[in-house]
């Protein structure tokens, strides 16, 4: 008969130790019952290993790669238009060189600064010229009484129509003589011919004055312009009306003036390669702008109001195409192919290939691979 193997506990976990026989005894003439020493020794381990209490050791399995982390930008519309800003002095839109027309000594000068149409700004000498007036006038009466002798003798068949006429060209040329020296004596007032402001005044009285000497400066300061000069590349974009934002710092609060183009010329000057171009002010002298402040305006030569754009880091090209990785909803990369615009302020237009309100990441494009799963550390823009 089999003897069974001893059991005991030990003393640390508990475990349960079996004791295997060295020897076996088995009765006679049964070799069925006989239990060789290797196959005891298995059954041992066998029996051990299933009596322990410790778990076994559990199978390691791969962990999924961490999100990376990027930086993203959302589509928006944005203002990528393009603005230049020239310099230059107020002017008044009319200024006017008042000139003499006649020769002579200043008798009177006005000394005010603004001026009506009509109003005298100066008087010149004209004794001699009225002396003249009076002989002509009196020339002139007696060409007209031998005038109306001649009228007389010819109704009454006394002379003939030669000597008529003949009177009658003398009385012309006298009448003549009377409005030219009418005409010169009126020479020695100067009037304004507009309404406005004496800006330069460049004679005083008892001054003698020539012919066509300029006596007075006048400006109209009801219409104030700026005249700037525009590159020939920037003034194809321009047109008359558009706005215009001019700031002047010789006024105390500083806030820019509306104004409008009034006039583009239309050649270019030859040696600058630069356009006139006629700003308005038209509120400027209710807001006390004055002829030489110094104003910059502002033009928009190119204008890209609400495009869509990215950082300019965030496009990438390849195969001839260009492309950015978009971030999808569950935050795995996209490789989207797109139509660039101008590149403009850090920002690249768009024309196609995103929408408003996708997410895009702002840099490396070329250092991501589509499918990556990614973290949004930080916004762009």
């Amino acid at each position: 008969m089999r003897t069974p193997p001893e059991r005991r506990r030990s003393g640390a976990g508990n475990r349960l130790v079996i004791g295997l026989p060295l020897m076996t005894a088995a009765p006679p003439n049964s070799a069925r019952f006989v239990l060789r020493p290797r196959r005891w020794a298995a059954l041992g381990v066998a029996m051990l290993v299933a009596c322990s209490n410790d778990p076994a050791p559990a199978t390691p399995t791969r962990s999924a790669p961490p999100a990376l982390p990027v930086q993203a930008v959302e589509i928006t519309p944005r203002d990528l238009s393009r603005t230049v800003q020239v310099s230059s002095a107020v002017e008044p839109l009319r200024t006017i060189r008042l000139a003499s027309r006649s020769e002579g000594v200043l008798t009177d000068v006005d000394t005010g600064d603004r001026v009506r149409t009509g109003q005298v700004l100066a008087r010149i000498d004209v004794s001699e010229h009225l002396a003249e007036l009076a002989r002509a006038r009196a020339r002139l009466q007696e060409r007209e009484l031998a005038f109306q002798r001649m009228e007389q003798l010819r109704e009454s068949g006394h002379i003939d129509a030669a000597s008529h006429d003949s009177a009658r060209a003398e009385r012309d040329i006298a009448a003549s003589e009377v409005e030219l020296w009418q005409t010169r004596v009126a020479f020695g007032t100067v009037r304004s011919t507009i309404d406005g402001v004496v800006i330069a005044r460049h004679i005083e009285p008892g001054e003698a004055v020539a012919r066509h000497d300029v006596l007075f400066e006048l400006a109209d300061l009801q219409t104030m312009v700026v005249r700037i000069g525009v590159s020939e590349l920037d003034v194809r974009a321009l047109r008359v009306g558009d706005e215009v934002s001019v700031q002047l710092d010789a006024l105390d609060r500083g806030e820019p003036i509306a104004g409008s183009v009034r006039r583009i010329f239309p050649a270019a000057e030859p040696g600058s390669r630069l356009v006139t171009v006629e700003i308005d002010l038209p509120d400027g002298a209710d807001k006390g702008v004055r002829p030489g402040f110094l104003a910059r305006a502002q033009l928009l030569v190119d204008q890209r109001a609400d495009v869509l754009a990215v950082p300019a880091g965030a496009m990438a090209e390849a195969e001839g195409g260009h492309y950015v990785m978009l971030i999808n909803d569950d935050m795995r990369l996209e490789r989207r192919s797109v139509s660039p615009g101008v590149s403009r302020g850090g920002w690249q237009e768009l024309l196609e290939g995103v929408k408003p309100g996708e997410r895009v990441v702002a840099t490396n494009p070329l250092d991501l691979n589509e499918g990556t799963t990614v973290r949004i550390v930080g916004w762009a823009g």
